[in-house]
């Protein structure tokens, strides 16, 4: 089996991935919050741990991979109470939303996918766990709090101390806790809010906090020391660090060996997210934007990266993907197995191996891809698309991609390009040449690039 090297955040540094249950490798990452639409932030979280989970799968490895729901929150309740809707209705909606966008980028489903609101049991028995260990407290006001000072290692993911930290943008500072870094675990039921968010608990009706969901759902399906945790960026503190601070205070013993995070996506400079105002939601450009090249945008950067979001991104993007379509289009593969000893899959997996380094991944499709067109050999366009495949790219036929058109509007139907194309081709037959090149320049014009072939025959594509 292939040695693959991953950036530990908690290492600080690339580290040989051993699992803990040789030839499998348990994964879990924190999914999204769902009350409204997905953005592109979320779009990179789950393009970049679905990429994860097929290298380590094509590496030879059984995976357990696991993303969660939270669909118990603060911005849930608030956004639920103002559409005057129930909160399974709200959530359900944005859950069907999120698996309609997902499955649009080419995102497998992950093997579980747990829901907060179906694991309460098993937070209340976490919580009593720390409650034991003199690490949990009711504080005055009712709220179950975690005591971050009696945890001697808290701070060691973020690499701060307890005297330097300061309250996270997610930790709420109230008069009840002991100390302003100790975050909530059990939030006391307020009279205002409704029934469906109140479960009973020793400490009295109530819901569970943020972070604490984590902690139980993934003990629960990879047990209380697994392999790879995941999450974007933002998330490596604060809640991260109190699901460590959680599951070590309650089980004794480390919770996860290798912690990954991807970077942000940015416009102007500034991290994408709904707080900011400046996010795209996935389907927002998706009318703009085939999925393909949005996920190949997405991998085109190394997950550590900041990923810039600009149209002329995008653009570029879309360019770059229909040069590897058109020269599966041209050389048609052969039907034999990818073959990982070859020349491009040793440097490819090379690659994928150090750090899931995905730039460096496409950098070798493209030499692939130019030696298809310089050699028209079917076992190379094979290679290329069964390397591509391995993250998720160039697995449909090429005309459908390099025909697709936007979700909505300003582009020729297919219909209509048709039609413009056998216009054309009665003006050339009556010698109407000025015709004929006025057809191709006002289809170039509406981006539709005509190739005349051999025997006559036109083919298009959009530009």
């Amino acid at each position: 089996m292939t040695a693959i090297k991953i950036y530990n955040t908690l290492a600080r540094e690339k580290q040989t991935f051993v699992p803990i249950e040789p030839g499998k490798a348990r994964m879990y990452v924190c999914g999204m919050t769902v009350y409204d639409y997905c953005h592109l932030g979320h779009a990179r979280v789950m393009v970049v741990f679905d990429m994860v989970q097929r290298w380590l799968r094509t590496s030879g490895f059984d995976v357990t991979y696991v993303r969660n729901i939270t669909d118990i929150d603060d911005k849930i309740i608030k956004r639920a109470v103002e559409n005057g809707e129930s909160i399974s209705s709200l959530t359900q909606r944005f859950i069907d939303a999120m698996d309609q966008d997902a499955g649009a980028l080419g995102v497998l489903k992950p093997d579980h996918e747990p829901r907060a609101t179906q694991y309460v049991p098993q937070m209340l028995r976490l919580i009593e766990k720390l409650e034991q260990h003199g690490l949990a407290y009711q504080a005055s006001d009712g709220d179950v709090n975690y005591s971050v000072r009696d945890f001697p290692s808290y701070g060691k993911l973020s690499g701060k101390s307890l005297d330097d930290l300061r309250v996270g943008e997610r930790v709420e500072l109230n008069a009840g806790k002991r100390d302003p870094l100790d975050f909530v675990l059990w939030k006391s039921a307020k009279e205002s809010e409704p029934e469906e968010v109140k479960w009973d608990s020793r400490w009295g009706k109530g819901r569970p906090g943020w972070h604490i969901e984590c902690s139980a759902m993934s003990c629960d399906l990879l047990g209380e020391h697994f392999d790879i945790h995941g999450g974007g960026e933002d998330l490596q503190f604060p809640h991260h660090e109190n699901e460590i601070a959680q599951s070590e205070g309650a089980t004794r013993q480390t919770f996860v060996n290798y912690w990954m995070h991807n970077g942000f996506i940015r416009v102007d400079n500034e991290k994408m997210s709904k707080s900011l105002g400046n996010f795209f939601t996935i389907r927002d450009v998706l009318k703009s934007y085939d999925a393909e090249v949005v996920r190949f945008f997405i991998l085109r950067a190394h997950y550590r990266s900041p990923l810039n979001y600009s149209d002329a991104h995008l653009n570029d993007a879309k360019h770059a993907l229909a040069r590897l379509y058109t020269a599966l289009k041209e050389v048609q593969p052969d039907a034999a197995a990818l073959d990982m000893s070859k020349e491009h899959a040793v440097r490819f997996a090379e690659a994928m191996n150090d750090d899931f380094n995905t730039p460096i991944a496409i950098a070798v499709l493209f030499d692939l891809a130019n030696e298809v067109n310089k050699t028209r050999s079917p076992a190379l366009a094979r290679q290329l698309k069964g390397l591509a495949g391995t993250i998720g790219l160039l697995q449909r036929m090429p005309q459908e991609f390099l025909q697709a058109g936007p979700a909505e509007g300003g582009t020729y139907s297919e219909v209509a390009i048709e039609e413009r194309i056998t216009a054309r081709a009665a003006a050339k037959k009556a010698k109407n040449f000025a015709e004929a090149d006025a057809i191709r320049a006002e289809l170039l014009e509406n981006g539709i690039v005509l190739e005349d072939k051999p025997g006559g025959v036109t083919e298009w594509r959009r530009a």
